[in-house]
């Protein structure tokens, strides 16, 4: 177990040190053909490492999936299902393929598999008012300006300054639904291949049969004005064909397996046993051991059929730990990055008797973590610190979790605040919700809890918002970016540092930019140079000519009060703050007072921890809702202690889901001294939140229950931390150890 405030060095003991150089000494075995198809590991900056053994990583990333995966999919329930139905189903539909909606020999022809119908509502996505060259077609990626809207002007179908609407029927119907059309008098500029796609299908094959990796804020509005989904008519939501519907085992079809609850599986498989005999029993035995692994993990209330980006952040972790149960390997180091993470108490109970019981067959579990239980079930517990970033990357402790140093104990408000008044939500009844009923009090620090699954995000984060839309909601979305990311660019502030430098310079802010004409010109603004070595791993070294800053001489040659761009990009937040205006500043306080700033404004996001990255992300949003008045804001002092605020005078309505996640005590505690600031100046905030330290702090406590899908979706609670240590809700016990424990 290795723990230790967000920052530390835990991330870079364990994954980038021990499970780097483990999975590069595995991969050296592989021939030099297959290793250049293999992830590739620098060399960890060790002077000896011994005992490493085969490692499987689980880190922080999402489950990864689209519109077609599904809870089947990613525990790999999907193929022996299908191959049970395939050799016994009546009438047989085929081979196991026939029986997957992902496979064209089983896909209902209608929707593709997909279960659902988009419908484009074409008067929307386009203002008849308007030319090509004005901006007819109301989607961003064919605004004017852009490579797809330059295919539709360089077409030659139409005159692009004539208005839609004067366009003769048949010119607008091939503009639209044009597919793979040979185009027979192109203008200059348009691709060689003379081939020529419509609006509509390019939205399709982009945005509708595939799910982007990325879509921007305007693609994402631009969907929701012009798409709409509906259940798909001709399998009703099964996806597949007639053929497959109509197969059946036990009286059900696969569409109807997948679609009850994983905890009433069993019940059909003890049917199929007894009716189809030892014949069945090696497929039925490996369902049925799946099924008992997504039991164990507290998922039975889930369908197969669930599609995986809907998942919840906890049930998303559960999946992928279920993925390492029952696998028949010894003697593996399993790697596990903030496994709790959103997860209730009472749910990472159940995942720490997971993690003993591979250790017990024969392996060695490496968790990293901030859970108390999870550290009290720990044999071993690693502490890196004192601090972050600089102030960190020690071991301050190493030996058994009862012997650790303990944090400073939780302890329950003593006197909630006063509210300034009352939003009620009455009869909610979407996704799991039963008919839910709730009040949330304006003007203090309201915690919603429950366990994973219960109905807490869908309740606060869709039906909430939708009733008072005055609320900023902060999600669980990661934070994207990468090597070319970095604070400034995460918090919008990179614009005013180069324009700083534009004004000194007299030249434009680009170039003070390393994504653009300030890139050095030897490593393109990366600030290293890498060597393609063939079958051999690349050789990256740093750029000589712009001593890794990544900036050219022209840039470099700039300065403000002393100091060049690069120079900047080695600063403090605070330190940065204290050279722009007074908005921007009050940004970058905003990464001071969530913990970060201790970081420089040029680190970049791929450089940062889990906890760094969600704090970062908070911090931005909290900036949107304060300084632009996202949501209103107040105003505070300008140092890096006050709210960071510029005049803003409507206080802050925001609900932030699960922001203590990959977060220790210590930090938990930095953010709660945040939120009771933004109270204080006037502000309602409301915290989705498994930290029972943050449970204990609130004013209001709201707790989602009593279980998870079906048996969750009611209010089981409304009160004070103190009433709910003693209500007898799960929660409520949780809570009542936790402060016994602590001395709370």
């Amino acid at each position: 177990m290795v723990t230790g405030v967000s920052g530390s060095g835990k991330t870079s003991l364990v994954i980038d040190t021990v499970a780097a150089e483990a999975q590069r000494a595995t991969a050296a075995d592989f021939p030099s053909f297959v290793r250049t198809r293999m992830a590739r590991f620098p060399p960890a900056d060790v002077d000896r490492i011994d005992g490493l053994t085969f490692t499987s990583v689980v880190d922080q990333r999402r489950l990864t999936g689209n519109a077609r995966s599904t809870v089947a999919t990613a525990v790999d329930l999907a193929v022996p299902l299908r191959m049970l139905f395939s050799r016994f189903a009546s009438p047989s539909a085929g081979f196991s393929p026939a029986y997957s909606r992902n496979d064209p020999s089983g896909m209902c022809p209608r929707c593709e598999g997909l279960a659902t119908v988009t419908v484009i509502d074409e008067d929307a996505l386009v203002d008849p008012s308007r030319s090509l060259d004005a901006g007819a077609v109301q989607f961003p990626t064919f605004a004017p300006g852009t490579y797809r809207w330059r295919r539709l002007v360089t077409s030659g179908l139409c005159d692009p300054g004539v208005p839609w609407g004067e366009l003769p029927s048949h010119t607008r119907d091939l503009l639209l639904h044009a597919r793979d059309l040979q185009l027979e008098s192109p203008l200059p500029g348009y691709p060689a291949h003379g081939r020529f796609d419509g609006v509509v299908p390019r939205i399709r094959d982009s945005y509708l049969r595939r799910t982007p990796t990325r879509l921007s804020a305007a693609e994402r509005a631009g969907l929701d004005a012009v798409v709409s989904r509906t259940t798909c008519p001709e399998c009703s939501g099964a996806g597949l064909n007639a053929a497959a519907r109509a197969s059946l085992l036990c009286g059900e079809s696969i569409a109807q397996w997948c679609a009850i609850p994983v905890d009433r599986l069993h019940g059909l498989l003890d049917r199929a046993d007894e009716e189809l005999g030892e014949a069945a029993a090696p497929l039925t035995a490996e369902i049925s051991r799946r099924v008992d692994a997504l039991l164990t993990v507290g998922l039975g209330y889930l369908t197969l059929d669930r599609p995986t980006p809907t998942l919840s952040g906890g049930e998303a972790r559960r999946i992928r730990t279920v993925r390492h149960l029952g696998s028949p390997l010894t003697e593996v180091t399993y790697i596990f990055d903030e496994p709790s993470a959103g997860l209730h108490p009472h749910d990472v109970r159940r995942l720490t008797g997971l993690l003993g019981e591979l250790r017990d067959r024969g392996n060695t579990v490496l968790v990293i973590d901030h859970s108390p239980d999870v550290i009290a079930a720990a044999d071993h517990v690693v502490v890196t610190g004192p601090g972050a970033g600089s102030s960190g990357g020690r071991v301050t402790y190493c030996g058994p979790a009862a012997s650790m140093p303990s944090p400073d104990p939780a302890v329950v408000r003593s006197r909630v605040r006063t509210p300034s008044g009352a939003l009620p939500l009455a009869h909610v009844r979407s996704n799991n919700l039963r008919d839910v009923s709730v009040t949330v009090p304006e003007g203090v620090l309201t915690v919603v809890t429950g366990v994973a699954g219960s109905g807490k995000s869908s309740l606060f984060t869709v039906d909430f918002p939708a009733a008072f839309p005055d609320f900023t909601v902060v999600g669980q979305e990661p934070l994207r970016g990468g090597r070319r990311s970095d604070l400034l660019t995460v918090t919008g502030v990179a614009d005013a540092v180069r324009s700083l430098f534009a004004a000194s310079s007299g030249g434009p802010a680009a170039w003070f930019s390393r994504n653009s004409q300030g890139a050095c010109p030897d490593c393109h603004g990366s600030g290293e140079v890498r060597t393609d070595l063939a079958f051999m791993d690349d050789l990256r070294v740093r750029c000589e000519a712009c001593g890794g800053t990544g900036f050219n001489d022209r840039a470099l040659a700039t300065t403000v009060e002393g100091l060049t761009v690069a120079d900047v990009g080695g600063m403090s937040a605070a330190a940065v703050a204290d050279l722009l205006g007074e908005k921007d500043a009050a940004r970058l306080r905003w990464v001071c007072r969530v913990g970060l700033g201790y970081l420089a404004v040029g680190r970049t996001v791929d450089r940062l921890s889990g906890g760094e990255r969600q704090r970062l992300l908070l911090a931005r949003h909290l900036a949107e809702a304060v300084v632009d008045g996202g949501s209103g804001g107040s105003s505070g002092s300008s140092g890096s202690g006050g709210s960071g605020g510029s005049g803003a005078t409507k206080p802050v309505k925001i609900i932030l889901d699960e922001p203590m996640t990959g977060l220790n005590a210590s930090d938990v505690d930095l953010l709660l001294t945040v939120f009771d600031d933004l109270v204080e100046a006037g502000g309602t905030v409301i915290v989705i939140e498994h930290s029972l330290r943050a449970v204990a702090r609130a004013d209001h406590v709201i707790d989602i229950g009593p279980g998870a899908g079906t048996e969750g979706g009611r209010v089981v609670f409304e009160g004070t931390p103190a009433d709910l240590s003693i209500s007898g809700t799960l929660t409520g016990l949780c809570l009542s150890e936790y402060l016994n424990g602590m001395g709370g």
